[in-house]
């Protein structure tokens, strides 16, 4: 979501402008990105050394494999919240959906399944074998009603909502054919998207008012994790909740540094040219420029960082079950892919300062459960905003981010199953899993997050060559 020097010009002066070519530029952007982080034992420098040496060059590989560079998508879906959202008609808006030859044979058989003879079964035997794991006493009403009791059981695990993969509408998109950059979309449209995310989905103490968009005054009230009220606000909030809001505040910065690394640079009649706009990337993260908070929105960013990394170094049992095959119908490949794989996530375990998610919903169990409870319905409206954005590509990358994020959440409140999982997958009906969607967004969706810490060391070498 852009925001141009138009909107900046409302509520900043030009002098101020001028000032991001100020010897100082760098300094004000990352002189507090630096040492431990809050609520964790972490710091910055830790983890871009473990980010932009050990972990990346692994994932980035991973990434451009099939399994992982095809996502199923249902871009269609209408706005469950306002009626008056329109799609955005900018040409680089728009997504590429993949005609059916470009989709390896193995992901068209079906999203659901991990081995090559789980791919061959019919829906109807798989239908018939897991009625058969039922009670042959009861009635086939009565078990169809229990398999759907225990569909209902895995969605109320997930922290946000899912597409439905055999819906009319659904549609595979490459993600390399489809990079998350900057498009244009932006104005009272875009900003109502994040001003919902945050004003309407916040564990809020009291009323908040003031809404995000810079073009419509307000008379000065706090509001949710914007302008100069982000910690004064989250005084005071129990460590639940202020996690929350950084893992939100994470991902939306996360995607301004993505849009201003992928910035369109010049657009003529035989060459359009992308990369990073050192003038967008200040103006969303320059202290001045917003009022003290840029610094604190890259915090967050790692923050959101330290809570992925711990799920993918959590689910490393679920990946080593040898029934467990990232398939796409190439054997070699595929066994390939899943030894890389398992290498990042091993590597991703090996990280020395990870976030101890047991501080989390460790209080009085009943307040706890309700706690999580809320966590889990509010992130899930989240995921149901996305549904809302009218730039499909914004939509796309929006809908695949927060996904991932809900997956790493579910990863990271289902310790008991993961360690409960039987090692040589015998056990036809374990009490967690992860569908094709699910494994695809979260990895994916680390990558995005992988991708800001790394631009980050490329921003602060730019703005220090601007002054030399």
């Amino acid at each position: 979501m852009k925001l141009s020097l138009l909107y900046l010009s409302v509520f900043v002066s030009p002098a101020l402008l001028s000032c991001t070519l100020a010897s100082s530029a760098a300094h004000r952007c990352f002189c507090k990105l630096t040492g431990s982080l809050d609520d964790c034992t972490c710091d910055v420098e830790t983890i871009d050394g473990f980010n932009n040496d050990e972990l990346f060059p692994k994932l980035e590989t991973l990434l451009s494999s099939d399994y992982f560079r095809f996502y199923k998508v249902n871009l269609n879906n209408p706005c469950p919240f306002w009626t008056d959202s329109g799609h955005c008609g900018l040409r680089d808006c728009a997504v590429r959906p993949c005609t059916p030859n470009e989709v390896p044979e193995g992901l068209k058989s079906s999203s659901y399944k991990y081995s090559v003879e789980a791919n061959l079964l019919t829906d109807e035997c798989e239908m018939a074998e897991k009625l058969g794991a039922v009670n042959n006493s009861l009635s086939d009403e009565t078990r169809r009603a229990l398999l759907e009791w225990n569909r209902h059981d895995d969605e109320a695990e997930r922290f946000c909502m899912h597409d439905d993969e055999d819906a009319p509408d659904a549609q595979y998109v490459d993600l390399l054919l489809n990079p998350e950059r900057y498009t244009g979309y932006k104005g009272p449209e875009a900003w109502q998207i994040w001003n919902s995310i945050y004003e309407e989905n916040c564990f809020k103490p009291y009323s908040v008012k003031r809404p995000l968009n810079p073009l419509v005054s307000s008379a000065g009230d706090e509001f949710c994790v914007s302008g100069r009220g982000f910690y004064r606000w989250l005084e005071g909030l129990c460590v639940e909740k202020r996690a929350f809001y950084r893992l939100v505040s994470g991902l939306h910065s996360s995607i301004n540094v993505h849009l201003s690394a992928r910035y369109l640079l010049d657009d003529n009649w035989f060459e359009r040219k992308w990369g990073p706009n050192v003038t967008e990337f200040q103006l969303r993260f320059d202290e001045e420029l917003t009022e003290g908070e840029g610094p604190k929105r890259l915090r967050n960013l790692y923050f959101l960082y330290l809570i992925e990394l711990r799920a993918l170094a959590k689910v490393l049992p679920f990946f080593q079950r040898p029934s467990v095959h990232l398939y796409t119908g190439r054997p070699d490949r595929d066994r390939e892919n899943k030894e890389l794989l398992l290498e990042l996530l091993h590597t991703a375990r090996s990280f020395p300062l990870h976030f101890d998610e047991a501080a989390l919903f460790a209080g009085d169990m009943k307040e706890a459960a309700k706690l999580k409870h809320d966590f889990r319905l509010t992130f899930k409206n989240i995921s149901r905003i996305m549904d809302c954005v009218g730039c499909f590509k914004c939509r796309l990358w929006g809908k695949l981010q927060t996904q991932g994020l809900g997956t790493a959440l579910k990863i990271l409140f289902s310790e008991k199953q993961i360690e409960a999982l039987p090692r040589a997958g015998g056990d036809a009906h374990p009490a967690f899993q992860l569908n094709r969607q699910e494994i695809v967004s979260l990895l994916n969706a680390f990558g995005r997050v992988s991708t800001s810490i790394r631009e980050l060391k490329n921003f602060k070498n730019l703005l220090t060559k601007l002054n030399q």
